[in-house]
């Protein structure tokens, strides 16, 4: 799959929120980045961070909820 195609796929998951988009996709590829474990059954050896948690959230792995600080 492309990278336009991927990406309108996230986009759609986060209700076409750019910045929701963005912010999702830099956290979790600093967790990855940090050891966090791949949520994907495909190879990611030669894939980067940024373009895995994309992926993930394409794919529906992930969400914005991963990431709100309860108060």
């Amino acid at each position: 799959m492309r990278t336009e195609q991927i990406t309108a796929k996230a986009l759609k998951q986060v209700g076409d929120d750019r910045y929701k988009l963005s912010l999702i996709v830099a956290k979790r590829a600093e967790a990855l980045a940090n050891g966090a474990e791949v949520l994907l059954n495909i190879d990611t050896t030669k894939m980067k961070f940024a373009d895995i948690a994309l992926l993930e959230v394409a794919e529906g792995k992930i969400g914005f909820e991963a990431f709100v600080e309860e108060k």
